[in-house]
């Protein structure tokens, strides 16, 4: 049924009147009766009873209003909610949480973003990697920038923005800095940091595996809490890390190289944010990540 036809039939189910629909609705007369006839036959019965003094809906016609009403109801309300913030434009500051200098993965996005909300702000918070949901649920940030996997049921997770494979990060006088490239194999023979805050299992795992390929466990060393005591426990050769490979882009660290893993698993990043939080800010930053400004 189109949404006309749905207005008209609520109308006169309302009204009882052919002409005073007519009028309310600023059609005519026949428009409202060649509806509803259209409607009843594509029931299967009459909706309203018809005489030369009144009009009344029949059982079936009452029902169809009973159910019809709130839907309609919940359109109208939706497209006056929708234009009303239309017409506001989104406004305010929306806070990003990303680890360190990764948010220059979002510089076209925020150009983007801001080209089309200048009203809208947009302000930068470093979420630590030992405590990545802390900020979300805090509401220190409105949305934040993390490595997949997340599967957490208080949070909604966005589109990817960045894709490449994990690359391993060792101290330049370490063994494997002779080398040109590793494998994941090679994790099981050196130590990999360990956080100082518990984090969910298979998130630590997309980056820092418990088991190489062949099973070997990979064994935790120097506790961190954020990635600058990272870099400094890989520059010391206690530990190398798998790391996402924009941390060699923004991380020219002394003392430290960067190896390609040559069966690296991929390093995934997206915009995260609580479900029930919501708002006007995510949802437009959302669509300058996708391209629908």
């Amino acid at each position: 049924m189109e949404l006309r036809d749905i207005e008209i039939f609520l109308t006169l189910a309302e009204e009882l009147h052919f002409g005073r629909s007519a009028e309310r609705l600023h059609v005519t007369q026949a428009r409202v009766s060649q509806s509803i006839a259209k409607q009843e036959r594509r029931i299967g019965g009459a909706l309203f009873r018809r005489t030369s003094r009144r009009v009344e809906l029949t059982s079936i016609g009452a029902r169809l209003y009973a159910e019809l009403k709130p839907a309609y109801q919940q359109i109208l309300d939706g497209t006056r909610s929708a234009a009303a913030e239309a017409a506001r434009g989104v406004h305010g500051t929306l806070k990003i949480g990303t680890m360190g200098a990764l948010s220059q993965i979002l510089t076209a996005t925020n150009a983007l973003f801001r080209g089309h909300h200048p009203g809208a702000e947009l302000d930068f918070v470093e979420v630590q990697p030992t405590t990545p949901f802390a900020g979300l649920r805090s509401g220190e940030v409105d949305m934040a920038l993390l490595w997949l996997p997340v599967r957490e049921g208080d949070l909604t997770v966005g589109p990817v923005v960045s894709e490449r494979p994990l690359v391993c990060v060792v101290g330049s006088e370490h063994p494997l800095a002779k080398r040109d490239s590793i494998c994941m194999e090679d994790l099981g023979d050196y130590e990999v940091p360990s956080s100082q805050h518990p984090l969910p299992a298979y998130f630590e795992e997309a980056l820092l595996p418990f088991h190489t390929p062949s099973g070997r466990p990979i064994r935790r060393g120097t506790k961190i809490a954020t990635w600058q005591e990272t870099l400094i426990a890989v520059t010391a050769g206690a530990v190398i890390q798998p790391i996402q490979a924009e941390a060699a882009d923004y991380y020219p660290w002394p003392g430290v190289k960067y190896l390609p893993i040559d069966d690296a698993p991929m390093g995934r990043w997206a915009l995260v944010w609580r479900t029930n939080a919501e708002n006007p800010l995510v949802r437009a930053y959302v669509e300058a990540v996708e391209g629908r400004v």
